[in-house]
């Protein structure tokens, strides 16, 4: 309740972020209350009354909860000031779980003590029933077996620390063996695909085109519904591109992955002529700032164009040889048709047709001009002036197309041409032939070796006002164009994506990337460079290891203040190796990778695992000072102690990682790192810490004492001779 007051204050929403933060709090709520019952009720059954054993307990452990407290927020205080894109979406995580630490510690203070109070009460074991007297004997076993191989590690300290070291070199070698990854791959449900088609296709077959794509993706059996769009608008920049976006069945119904059905389709997707299908699963949480074709983009930028042209085309044929990489494309579009009409001014001149009546002409028949609004009480209709579609398919209907003459011209005419077509307006008519008499309407070709050259003398006779042909004085020449010139700043740019094999890792893509791009020998105007997800997962890539020693550097310092010493942090921070190695051996069998969720969880586990450490080191540190213990005494009774706690909170926060490890809803593969690496990381570091930790804490123990000066050695000021001064 505390905490949602407070994201209510801040402006948060319930959403994947706090949710995750929610659910792995319900570990750590528990833990200081836990520590503080636990502690309250040891003294009950030694004979105490409650409200005494409430006192003393609270006293005895209330500096340990403050450690605990302060500690963990420690851990997460590097989260709230990571930068970029990954900070900004991080910052909610970590400010909703710093709040609900914070309110929990409040509560074990207060709250709890009271209820201990006035509501444990001691029950004799002879009044107890079975279940707990076995369950008891049970956990009594358990903690003997502790105690007698907790000697035996006594003994063999050499040995311990021997481990203790090989697990944090494991640690560092796992760490930079393990592939790295941004975000994982969700299903929640939902496939975008980009559809390509060439780039002289028309909007008729492009939507042929588009047509045949649906059919395919309806015959899966894992799809429910599509939507299809063509046509050049906001996301779609050119006509011979579309956007189909695939709903799937639930999960329950279709048995496989929104990454499955992708390749499932792709081969009969393939059989469909003219036409790519690019597609990726849509992400709950994407930092794409660009609609690609598929998930990840690089891009080529260069002040000079034919470079640019030049180099792309070479960087995509050396991307489809990587083995790391899938569906790969471009969206460099050069090949488009452009026809150009080119007209002959003199002849134009002497028939009286000038340049601007060639456009209107050229705009009556193909600019769809808006010639008249036709309004009726309901509605209003526009009248748009074209050719007949049959007349819009290729480049040489144009010479089916006539200019009123102005002034009369002749020449001597070759036989067989007939001169026939349509209006200026474009509208099919009568025709003029060269004697001036009227035929019947059609449009007839003239002979294709008038069309395409110019005749600089006209081959018939026009009187004023009479049809010219188009092809009398015009001729075409047909010619590639870019249709498409994408900017980056003010620059030209390519941008070319890319998915990830079904083996491969992010890491591995951005590397072999980063080396074809080396092995092509790009001139230095060229600018290469990763985009959207790939660059996110660049910076963060770099700035895990200092974000890792931000942790530890600021735990350490606590930790320092708190104890007021150098020494005993060091023994706390010893317990994260051995998470470290969990953890990163969890995903490694789970076949997930090293992700940003993932380094939350080992920043978390940085403030769950140092607990151990806490309530040993604490304990041992209070039997030596107050009790006069040695050392080994004091940390063997305090690991004995400070069993039954340990084992409580390390499974509360493990229980309390479990549902983010094993959820499978819709958008669950976002939380599964973060489950993972808590359950791998609290599973080995406890089996590990729990004896690595007392022999550590008796090596620095040594070690302190051996730089400490001794009492007796210390002689005091020197004194002078008096009137020596």
């Amino acid at each position: 309740m505390g905490t949602f007051g407070v994201m209510y204050l801040l402006g948060y929403s319930l959403n994947n972020l706090t949710l995750m933060a929610l659910t792995i709090s319900t570990g750590f709520v528990v833990d200081d209350a836990i520590v503080m019952i636990e502690n309250i009720m040891r003294y009950i059954e030694e004979g105490e009354r409650p409200m005494t054993a409430a006192l003393k307990g609270s006293e005895q452990i209330g500096f340990t909860i403050v450690s605990l407290t302060i500690s963990l927020i420690a851990v997460l205080i590097p989260l709230l000031f990571m930068g970029d894109i990954v900070g900004r979406l991080f910052r909610e995580f970590a400010v909703t779980l710093a709040v609900t630490i914070l309110v929990s510690a409040v509560v074990s203070l207060t709250l709890t003590p009271m209820m201990c109070a006035r509501l444990l009460k001691h029950t004799p074991p002879e009044k107890q029933g079975r279940f707990y007297r076995a369950s008891e004997r049970a956990f009594e076993a358990v903690i003997a077996f502790y105690g007698k191989t907790l000697k035996w590690v006594l003994r063999a300290q050499a040995a311990t620390l021997l481990v203790a070291v090989a697990t944090l070199i494991l640690t560092v070698f796992m760490f930079y063996k393990i592939p790295k990854g941004f975000f994982p791959i969700q299903d929640t449900g939902v496939i975008q695909g980009v559809s390509e088609a060439a780039q002289t296709i028309s909007f008729r077959g492009m939507a042929d085109s588009q047509q045949e794509l649906t059919k395919v993706i309806l015959r899966d059996p894992a799809v429910d519904n599509l939507s299809s769009f063509i046509g050049i608008d906001g996301t779609n920049t050119t006509l011979n591109s579309g956007r189909i976006l695939i709903n799937l069945k639930p999960l329950a119904e279709r048995k496989v992955s929104a990454s499955d059905v992708i390749r499932r389709l792709q081969p009969e997707l393939a059989k469909v002529a003219g036409t790519t299908l690019f597609m990726q699963p849509v992400q709950d949480l994407t930092v794409e700032d660009r609609v690609s074709r598929t998930q990840f983009t690089y891009t080529l930028e260069d002040p000079n164009p034919a470079e640019l042209n030049d180099f792309a085309p070479r960087m995509v044929e050396k991307l489809k040889q990587l083995p790391e990489l899938r569906d790969v494309a471009s969206d460099q579009q050069v090949l488009g048709l452009r026809t150009n009409l080119i007209y002959d001014r003199s002849t134009a001149s002497r028939l009286g047709i000038t340049p601007s009546m060639i456009d209107n002409t050229l705009y009556d028949a193909f600019g769809q001009r808006l010639v008249s609004t036709m309004f009726t009480q309901l509605n209003q209709y526009h009248v748009v002036l074209e050719v007949e579609p049959s007349f819009q398919e290729d480049p040489t209907d144009l010479r089916h197309l006539y200019i009123r003459s102005s002034t009369a011209s002749s020449s001597s005419a070759p036989t067989g041409i007939v001169a026939g077509g349509s209006t200026a307006g474009g509208t099919r008519g009568s025709s003029t032939p060269a004697t001036g008499s009227s035929t019947t309407s059609g449009a007839t070709s003239s002979s294709p070796s008038t069309f395409g050259s110019i005749n600089s003398a006209s081959s018939l006779v026009f009187p004023t006002g009479s049809q010219v042909p188009l092809s009398v004085f015009t001729r075409v020449e047909e010619t590639t164009v870019p249709i498409t010139v994408n900017h980056q700043g003010q620059f030209p740019v390519v941008t070319l994506s890319f998915n990830l094999a079904p083996t491969a890792s992010l890491g591995d893509a951005v590397n072999a990337v980063s080396r074809a791009k080396d092995d092509l020998h790009m001139p230095p105007s060229i600018q290469a460079e990763f985009q959207g997800t790939a660059e996110a997962f660049r910076t963060s890539l770099a700035n895990e290891p200092v974000l890792i020693l931000a942790a530890l550097v600021t735990v350490y310092i606590v930790l320092g203040v708190l104890y007021e010493s150098y020494i005993h942090p060091i023994t706390i921070l010893s317990t994260l190796p051995s998470a470290g190695v969990g953890a990163l051996l969890a995903l490694i069998i789970t076949g997930n990778d090293f992700s940003v969720v993932a380094l939350i969880g080992i920043v978390l586990l940085i403030g769950i695992v140092k607990k151990n450490g806490i309530m040993m080191i604490d304990f041992a540190l209070d039997a030596e000072r107050k009790e006069g213990m040695p050392a080994e005494e004091a940390i063997y009774q305090a690991s004995l102690l400070r069993f039954r706690p340990i084992m409580m909170t390390t499974m509360a926060a493990l229980l309390g990682g479990l549902p983010l490890a094993l959820g499978t809803g819709v958008g669950s593969e976002l939380r599964h790192p973060l489950g993972i690496t808590m359950v791998g990381g609290l599973i080995l570091s406890q089996a590990l810490t729990l004896y690595t930790t007392p022999v550590i804490y008796l090596f620095f123990d040594r070690l302190a004492k051996r730089f400490r000066k001794p009492h007796s050695e210390y002689e005091g000021p020197e004194l002078l001779p008096a009137g020596s001064l």
